[in-house]
């Protein structure tokens, strides 16, 4: 009878020492929890993950990188006219190779290109010559002895008269183009340029450029004449 009650003594003694085991460890885990800081996650190799974070395949973190995008190569701006040197180009030549529709570079008389923009626009009026307005035979006359240094007759006729005739094919810068507008021989006359373009008063829009080809013009073109030495006048 000893026996057996000493036997259930023992057994009720290991089983309370288990017990107390149990909770013990039961309360280190707790408390290693309570130490794990709150929004971050610890895994196996000590790998971390923070959110917004990119892992590689390596397991490094990182942030996303976006390449930028490569530019594309600006178009130069093209010349005016085909011209490769625009940039020691003058605003005169400019303006002029477009009213002309010619390359900036063939245009090289400046002083011409000066005299017409001076006059440019002036209103056209019969047998005027001032700075308001003025007719053009007065206007030849002007750029002749201004940019050629050549004297001319008042009338257009009378420049027809005295001027080397030269054909319509073998006309060159400064030659004097003569028309019919009224039904007399010659009425008007113009500076010629090229590309079948002249400078001219006309009774319409004053001092301005024109073309041979226009259907204006091209019916009432009576011929064109150059001044030479052999010129009457000179």
């Amino acid at each position: 009878m000893r026996l057996k009650s000493f036997t259930i003594c023992c057994l009720g003694l290991v089983l309370f020492a288990s017990c107390r085991s149990a909770r013990t460890v039961s309360g280190k885990e707790n408390v290693t929890a309570k130490k794990t800081a709150p929004g971050r996650r610890e895994f196996l190799n000590n790998i971390e993950i923070t959110p917004g974070a990119v892992v590689s395949s390596d397991h490094k973190t990182g942030t996303a990188v976006t390449k930028p995008k490569t530019e594309s190569a600006k178009t130069k701006p093209e010349a005016v006219g085909g011209s490769s040197n625009i940039e020691s180009a003058s605003m005169l030549q400019l303006k002029y190779a477009v009213l002309t529709d010619a390359l900036v570079e063939k245009l090289t008389n400046i002083p011409l290109l000066q005299v017409i923009d001076k006059w440019w626009g002036t209103k056209y009026c019969m047998g005027g010559s001032t700075d308001d307005c003025l007719d053009c035979s007065a206007f030849t006359q002007i750029i002749m002895r201004d940019v050629y240094q050549a004297t001319l007759p008042r009338t257009s006729q009378e420049q027809f008269n005295i001027t080397d005739k030269v054909e319509l094919e073998d006309l060159r810068e400064g030659d004097l183009v003569f028309f019919n507008t009224s039904g007399k021989d010659i009425t008007h006359v113009g500076v010629y340029l090229l590309n079948n373009k002249f400078v001219h008063a006309a009774t319409s829009g004053g001092v301005m450029i024109s073309d041979l080809n226009e259907k204006y013009w091209q019916p009432k073109y009576r011929g064109a004449g150059r001044i030479t030495r052999t010129s009457p006048s000179l």
